[in-house]
């Protein structure tokens, strides 16, 4: 069952294209992997599709398994962000905000949904830590945690393992592909395409010519062959 369809959208600033053409759709469990050349416009789709920004043209339409608002996000952080003041707890809380209206506290559910998501997440023991002394694999757990908190149903992820170790992204990697087994759509920026390939399910490229398939089918395809190559030449 389709959960987002995209048609034709072209996304920019005052009128000014950063992407366009882009067509895709996403099925509740789907994990798909969006990736391109930097500037291509990736960021700027995900702020579309949040509604945090307007198309340009085109359009965004939700299926009846997924509303406007049922979408977690985590972006990318800022150096102030990360040095940010609060308790985990109290971050991961903040995702409730959402779903307790003109209320000026959290009640039982929300407290419940929060402790819940920190279990999930294996940060169950950080819950009065301050957010800025984590480390940042443990900030990206915090972040999931919150995301969780506002929906249950789609994450946006803008380069969540940017800046980790190997070993931390492996297992942020492993993490997000059990939310996805247990049944939470995942969108996913991502420039570590040979990494991400392991576990999505479609790609969006998004360039000079924008291309949706499944992993295999991209894999394949002259747009896949190319992108991975250069991504291969940049290693060496």
């Amino acid at each position: 069952m389709s959960c987002l369809t995209v048609k034709d959208l072209k996304v920019g600033y005052d009128g000014h294209a950063v992407a366009e053409g882009i067509s895709f759709q996403v099925n509740a469990g789907d994990y798909l992997c969006i990736v391109g050349e930097n500037g291509s416009g990736k960021s700027t789709l995900i702020r579309t599709l949040l509604h945090l920004q307007e198309p340009i043209s085109g359009e965004i339409l939700y299926g009846e398994d997924l509303k406007r608002g049922e979408i977690g996000y985590l972006p990318q952080q800022t150096v102030v962000q990360r040095d940010f003041p609060a308790s985990v707890r109290e971050i991961v809380l903040s995702g409730c905000l959402p779903h307790i209206g003109i209320r000026p506290f959290y009640g039982k559910a929300e407290k419940e949904l929060a402790a819940e998501n920190m279990e999930r997440m294996g940060i169950t023991p950080l819950a009065n830590r301050c957010y800025r002394d984590l480390s940042g694999g443990q900030q990206q757990r915090v972040l999931l945690a919150r995301a969780l908190c506002a929906t249950k149903k789609c994450l946006l992820l803008d380069e969540p393992v940017a800046g980790l170790d190997p070993k931390v992204t492996a297992e942020l990697y492993e993490l997000i592909e059990r939310l996805n087994k247990e049944g939470v759509t995942i969108l996913m920026i991502s420039h570590d395409v040979g990494g991400i390939l392991s576990y999505c399910s479609h790609v969006l490229h998004i360039g000079k010519k924008v291309y949706f398939g499944t992993k295999e089918e991209y894999l394949n395809s002259s747009a896949g062959k190319a992108f991975l190559a250069v991504q291969e030449g940049g290693r060496d």
